[in-house]
């Protein structure tokens, strides 16, 4: 019944593994389809090499399972909170991808040192407040799920598709599955560069305001001109 999204599901998490940003089970990508409410998910605890369409657990907003034999991710109440939230968005992915854990770790948002930053990333990515023993106990990643939306009051979740959970790890968003894993993908590339630029230099300056604007809105902006633009109408041959 609805397996178009649960085979985009299933791809996007088993690009996690080719793109090396996962290792045995960690990590999840979820997709919503909006018209039917109902939302995709990676079963807890699968090995990405034995992952199958078939295994993709389906559930509505509320959490109710539609489809599937078997546990969804632990996760899903964040991903359910996005998608709550956020509504913009269409896929979610969560890692647990070595340099962006490691500044999540550190409880420190990752600066814009550069362009390659700014193509995707509109500014510094944000760090979540370190979550209370409260927000630990009961309803943890559903906690972990509101942490996320408190950090982004005031940001348009499209422009900054990345968040960084303090102690935890990184969590992103797209249109779709697809650029949701597209954003972990860079996003741990930017953040391995962010390393090693405060490595080489301990007192960077962030990218300039005039420059962070021209690479972010150059492809993203109203007048956006990367890239090739679709004739409307065109056959191909």
């Amino acid at each position: 019944m609805y397996k178009k999204l649960k085979e985009a599901v299933c791809q996007a998490n088993i690009e996690l593994q080719r793109q090396r940003l996962i290792i045995y089970s960690w990590g999840n990508v979820s997709g919503i389809d909006r018209e039917k409410g109902i939302v995709a998910i990676k079963p807890s605890g699968v090995k990405y090499d034995e992952l199958t369409p078939k295994q993709i657990v389906v559930l509505d907003l509320d959490g109710k399972v539609l489809e599937g034999d078997m546990n969804p991710s632990s996760d899903t109440p964040t991903h359910l909170e996005l998608y709550r939230k956020f509504k913009s968005i269409g896929g979610v992915t969560h890692t647990h991808s070595t340099y962006a854990t490691i500044w999540a770790q550190a409880c420190m948002g990752i600066p814009c040192f550069g362009t390659t930053a700014a193509d995707y990333f509109y500014g510094e990515i944000p760090v979540t407040d370190v979550m209370d023993e409260k927000a630990i106990k009961k309803d943890y990643e559903l906690n972990t799920g509101k942490a996320i939306v408190k950090r982004f009051k005031g940001m348009d979740p499209m422009q900054m598709p990345a968040v960084l959970v303090a102690n935890h790890g990184p969590f992103t968003w797209g249109k779709d599955p697809d650029s949701a894993v597209e954003s972990a993908v860079v996003l741990e590339q930017v953040a391995m560069m962010a390393l090693g630029t405060i490595t080489i230099n301990p007192n960077p300056f962030p990218i300039s305001d005039i420059l962070l604007d021209k690479h972010y809105l150059r492809k993203h902006g109203k007048n956006a001109y990367y890239g090739q633009k679709k004739v409307k109408g065109k056959k191909n041959g």
